[in-house]
């Protein structure tokens, strides 16, 4: 059974920076892509940053500049590191592992920026 797991979310000031981690262990398949999403309170889930096979790499407008996504293909993980976090990146972040026309889903982990 494929599992995705989440860790490092928590509270922080605006202005500072946090690290999301991500494994999806259960699958002897390599993932094509992992993406990390969020959902804030009364919105839609939405990308945040995607990275799939052959170095591509995509940003929502919303964080270029701010977020970097890395991943490591042998070992089915992937990072999200924030800096200059706004109020307005609070959300349960959400990581996706993508395998063929498969995808799964963590239970996602809570980013509160606030003072």
């Amino acid at each position: 059974q494929v599992q995705v797991e989440e860790s490092g979310g928590g509270l922080v000031q605006p202005g500072g920076s946090l690290s999301l981690s991500c494994t999806v262990s259960g699958t002897r398949f390599r993932l094509t892509a992992m993406s990390w999403h969020r959902q804030a309170p009364g919105k839609e889930r939405e990308l945040v940053a995607g990275a799939i096979d052959g170095g591509i790499v995509r940003y929502a407008e919303s964080v270029k500049g701010r977020f970097t996504i890395s991943r490591d293909n042998a070992k089915n993980t992937a990072s999200l590191q924030m800096s200059s976090l706004k109020p307005e990146d609070t959300a349960v972040y959400y990581c996706r592992g993508v395998v063929g026309s498969n995808d799964f889903w963590g239970q996602g982990i809570q980013v509160t920026v606030s003072s």
